[in-house]
């Protein structure tokens, strides 16, 4: 009899790849990887991991397109509140949960088909995180997403022998010592959680054609005017600054680059150059 089939939401992290492995022990695992607009983009090591394992992998573009719309709805308006940011766990969640449901060899009909997906795996850890991971959400989190009965969480269900609970990770490390894989460090989470990132981005989400490459922009320099005047903060920041896709304000004398989404803010821009260079600068190169 052929094994049977799962997917594992596969985020990169230590979780996930332990949820690949024990997976596998029993199922064919297609790995679903969601690039999110306010998570760190790494597809690369995702890529490189399920080839290594030679598992297949399943990749949703969430920053472009109607994906990046649908995404930015559950931002603007979540219907199970916010984390102390603008992140929206319990709805992201519910949103990728259905989005790895969409895949198209699962059978709907009545019956037993070889293609048909049993279940759905993620490698949430019950205590981990207090929005998304405590009981009641994670109960929660799989009414709505209508995969009751589907949804399983093998490092913290019993029945896989593991019940490893809270935000300690010791019996995960020692996990990936066992099944001899290696995986990252920590770094940087979702920037829904940042402060000073959110503050920004309450200021420009609502306006007309808002897209990923304004999120990317909210990461460096300093901004003014609603984000319509971003100043490279070091040399790095001017670099990429010069690269973006709008009228680029840059002095001749060492000071920051200014890039600016409407030609009204010109002299501004040319003002807050001058009040954050320690040069005297009087002359520009402007790039429409």
């Amino acid at each position: 009899m052929p094994k049977k089939k799962c997917i594992v939401l596969f985020s990169g992290g230590l979780d996930s790849r332990l949820a690949v492995k024990i997976m596998q022990k029993q199922c064919n695992v297609i790995a679903v990887y969601c690039k999110l607009p306010f998570s760190k983009n790494i597809e690369k090591e995702v890529k490189e991991f399920c080839k290594k394992e030679k598992i297949k992998l399943k990749i949703f573009d969430c920053t472009k397109g109607n994906l990046l719309k649908d995404y930015l709805k559950i931002i603007k308006k979540p219907k199970f509140g916010t984390g102390a940011g603008m992140n929206p766990c319990i709805d992201c969640r519910t949103f990728i949960l259905k989005l790895a449901d969409t895949l198209p060899s699962r059978s709907r009909g009545k019956g037993t088909s070889k293609n048909e997906i049993e279940f759905i795996a993620t490698g949430e850890v019950k205590g981990q995180r207090p929005m998304s991971q405590m009981k009641k959400s994670m109960d929660l989190i799989e009414e709505e997403s209508k995969l009751n009965g589907r949804l399983i969480r093998p490092l913290s269900d019993k029945s896989f022998g593991y019940n490893i609970q809270g935000r300690r990770r010791d019996k995960q490390i020692a996990l990936a010592k066992k099944f001899k894989i290696s995986y990252p460090t920590p770094a940087g989470g979702c920037l829904l959680c940042e402060k000073l990132y959110c503050e920004k981005l309450k200021k420009i989400i609502n306006k007309k054609n808002f897209n990923y490459n304004d999120i990317k922009l909210l990461k460096i320099g300093r901004h003014f005017e609603s984000s319509n005047i971003i100043l490279g903060r070091d040399e790095k920041e001017n670099k990429l600054l010069e690269k973006g896709k709008a009228t680029k304000i840059i002095p001749k004398q060492p000071g920051p680059t200014a890039l600016i989404k409407n030609k009204k803010y010109v002299n501004e821009a040319k003002k807050l150059i001058q009040k954050y260079s320690k040069h005297k600068i009087k002359e520009f190169d402007v790039k429409w």
